[in-house]
C-alpha cells in the first residue's frame, strides 16, 4: 500500500518512520513534516537523520511551521530541545526537499488513487491540504492517525498533544468525510516499551544502539512527568495497524474536536453511547496484543541496513 507519513519527530515518530520503511507491505512515498514535538526545522532535520542513518532513500518534505490559527506549542519536556534528544545522532546525508508538504501530498493524490495518509503529529498539513485542494480530498484512500483520547489526555486532563496543538485542523480532518482510523492514547498506552525492549535494541548492532539511547531518554522523560515505568510507542501503532490489523480491536464511533472549551480545548469527543445522533466517522482502535506488536516490530526493523 502507498502511504505518506506526516510526522513531527519526536522519538516515537522516529520508530514509526523505521517501521514503515522496513515493512514490505508498504510503499513509503515520502515523509512530510510538521511543527509539533519541536520546530519545523528540527522535525524535518530529525526525519532526514533517521532515514539516512539506515540509508533509506525516501524524500522529506517540510510542511507547516505553526498551527492554522494558534501559536505553536512544542514538547521539549518530553523530546528535548532538538525534538530527538538522548543520542549522538549522525549528520544527515541527503537534502530536505524544497516542495511544501501540502503540495507534495496533492501531487501524489493526483498521481495515485490508493494513497493512505498517516499523520502522527498535529493535523495542520492534512487540514491545509484539504482547504487548498478540496477537489482531491475524496481521492484519499483513508487517514490512519495517532491522536486524541477517549478517557484521558496527556497535555491537559482531557486533551492529547497532537490534537491540542492544532484543534482547528483536527476538526477539519474529522469532519472531512474521509475514512479515518484513530489510534488514541487509550490504545497506545497498551504498547509500553520497557528496559527489555531497550536491551533487545542494543543487541541488534551499532545503529540500533542509537535507537536504544533514544528510547532510554524517552523513557526517562515519561518517568519524570507521568510516573510511568516504560514509555508508550504511540506513533508506530498507525503503521502496525496498516500491516497487521488482526492484532487490534476497534469500534466505530462519531468523533468531533472541542476548539473552544475553557477546560476541554483539544479534546476528542468520542460518542460511545451514540448520543449525538450522528453516524460514526472514525474507526477507533481500542485494544492491541502487546506481545504480538513487539514481536512483529522487532522482526521488521531487524531487516534495516545502512
Amino acid at each position: 500500500m502507498r502511504i505518506i507519513l506526516d510526522c513531527d519527530p519526536g522519538h516515537d515518530d522516529a520508530f514509526a518512520i523505521l517501521l514503515a520503511a522496513s515493512s514490505k507491505e508498504i510503499e513509503l512515498l515520502g515523509v512530510t513534516t510538521v511543527a509539533g514535538n519541536s520546530t519545523l526545522f528540527n522535525t524535518s532535520r530529525n526525519a532526514r537523520i533517521v532515514l539516512d542513518m539506515f540509508d533509506i532513500d525516501v524524500p522529506v518534505y517540510p510542511g507547516c511551521a505553526k498551527p492554522i490559527l494558534r501559536e505553536l506549542v512544542t514538547a521539549p519536556e518530553i523530546h528535548g530541545s532538538t525534538g530527538l534528544d538522548g543520542a549522538q545522532l549522525p549528520q544527515p546525508k541527503r537534502s530536505i526537499e524544497s516542495l511544501h508538504a501540502v503540495d507534495f501530498i496533492a501531487q501524489m493524490l493526483e498521481k495515485y488513487d490508493d494513497v493512505v495518509l498517516v499523520p502522527t503529529g498535529p493535523l495542520t498539513n492534512v487540514a491545509l491540504f484539504m482547504l487548498k485542494y478540496p477537489h482531491l480530498v475524496k481521492k484519499i484512500s483513508s487517514i490512519v492517525l495517532m491522536g486524541g483520547g477517549i478517557a484521558f489526555g496527556n497535555i491537559t486532563p482531557v486533551a492529547e498533544f497532537n490534537i491540542f496543538v492544532d484543534p482547528e485542523a483536527a476538526k477539519i480532518v474529522f469532519n472531512s468525510g474521509v475514512p479515518i482510523v484513530m489510534a488514541p492514547l487509550d490504545l497506545t498506552h497498551q504498547i509500553i516499551a520497557t528496559d527489555r525492549e531497550v536491551e533487545r535494541l542494543r543487541k541488534m548492532g551499532d545503529k540500533f544502539n542509537i535507537l536504544a539511547d533514544l528510547l532510554t531518554f524517552f523513557k526517562s522523560t515519561y518517568r519524570n512527568i507521568f510516573g510511568i515505568e516504560g514509555v508508550p510507542l504511540h506513533d508506530p501503532a498507525t503503521i502496525m495497524y496498516l500491516v497487521r490489523p488482526d492484532i487490534f480491536e476497534f469500534d466505530d464511533y462519531y468523533v468531533d474536536v472541542e476548539t473552544k472549551g475553557e477546560l476541554t480545548c483539544g479534546q476528542t469527543v468520542v460518542d460511545i453511547w451514540k448520543r449525538s445522533g450522528k453516524r460514526p466517522n472514525a474507526r477507533v482502535l481500542t485494544k492491541v496484543n502487546r506481545g504480538k506488536f513487539f514481536e512483529i516490530f522487532f522482526e521488521k526493523i531487524s531487516q534495516l541496513r545502512g
